[in-house]
């Protein structure tokens, strides 16, 4: 017990280590076992795939005849109407200020919303174009592997014996014993094997 504790080390009670430097005014650490809480965001939390998938989507939808269409047909329609109605009824006139307005936000909107799935189709180019270099090198790897085991076969059949190989080799033996027969005549008149009894 030092001078600095503050009250008695009891028996039995867990006595709790200090890193050697720490001081009694240090923070307590964290521990590594256990998650933190979550903190609170100031700007509101999103999930950045269904964020994605939804400018995909509009993306998509921006880029077919049938927005095209709907868009022209809206803006005929608008500027019909402006023109056409009566002047109480009216809520654009003509130089049309609110529709180039409405147009203007429309395409502020859609250029960031077409270059998010851009980049989202860039990144899936890319996780594309990978998985198909990785599959191409073991392709070639695998060739090259055929193509040595095929090699390999092929010197090694230059060493195994074929049927023409053992065809020519017995008729060189029965040649080789004819030729024996001619030059050294057996006398027949033994048996066989009783020379060797």
């Amino acid at each position: 017990m030092g001078s600095g504790d503050q009250r008695p080390f009891e028996r039995g009670e867990p006595k709790e280590r200090m890193p050697s430097g720490a001081t009694a005014t240090s923070r307590p650490r964290a521990r590594l076992d256990v998650p933190r809480a979550p903190r609170r965001a100031l700007l509101p939390e999103y999930d950045p795939e269904a964020f994605g998938r939804l400018s995909e989507k509009i993306a998509r939808f921006l880029g077919t005849g049938r927005f095209l269409v709907w868009m022209t047909l809206t803006i005929i329609a608008w500027v019909v109407w402006n023109i056409s109605a009566p002047s109480d009824l009216r809520f654009d006139e003509y130089p049309f200020i609110f529709l180039t307005l409405a147009l203007s936000l429309q395409a502020s909107y859609a250029a960031p919303l077409i270059l998010l799935a851009q980049n989202r189709q860039d990144d899936r180019d890319r996780v594309n174009l990978e998985q198909d270099r990785k599959q191409n090198e073991r392709s070639i790897a695998d060739t090259e592997y055929l193509t040595r085991e095929i090699a390999s076969l092929r010197m090694g059949l230059g060493e195994v014996a074929t049927r023409d190989w053992i065809r020519s080799e017995l008729q060189d033996l029965i040649k080789g014993i004819e030729e024996q027969r001619v030059l050294f005549p057996h006398d027949t008149s033994r048996g066989r094997d009783e020379g060797d009894r």
